[in-house]
């Protein structure tokens, strides 16, 4: 059964560093796409960056030069490393995976929450 399981999360001063990961049990995940999306409270989800399965990173402007999206196919393990946080990145984070192959296949993490606060 494929499933996403995000971890890292937590509280982080504003400034601090943390980094996500996204354990992913998906056979053959090297032919999925995959990415991070964030929700804060009252808003409504919002993409935050992706990386194709040859290692090809994209990012929203509100986090590009401060994250940095990886992934290592051979643990099945996506990454996303935080810098220069805000208390705007306060939000719940997750994980997605999907398959370019089958347009519909798409799978999500049950979410970890970041808060960026003093």
């Amino acid at each position: 059964q494929v499933q996403l399981v995000e971890s890292g999360g937590g509280l982080v001063q504003p400034g601090g560093s943390l980094t996500l990961s996204c354990a992913a049990s998906i056979i053959r995940f090297g032919d999925y796409a995959m990415g991070w999306y964030r929700q804060a409270p009252g808003k409504q989800r919002e993409w935050v960056a992706s990386i194709t399965s040859g290692g090809n990173p994209s990012y929203a402007n509100s986090v590009k030069g401060r994250f940095t999206i990886s992934r290592d196919n051979a643990k099945n393990t996506v990454f996303l490393q935080m810098s220069s946080l805000e208390p705007e990145d306060t939000a719940v984070y997750y994980c997605k995976a999907q398959s370019l192959t089958s347009p519909i296949t798409n799978y999500w993490g049950q979410g970890i929450q970041v808060t960026v606060s003093s």
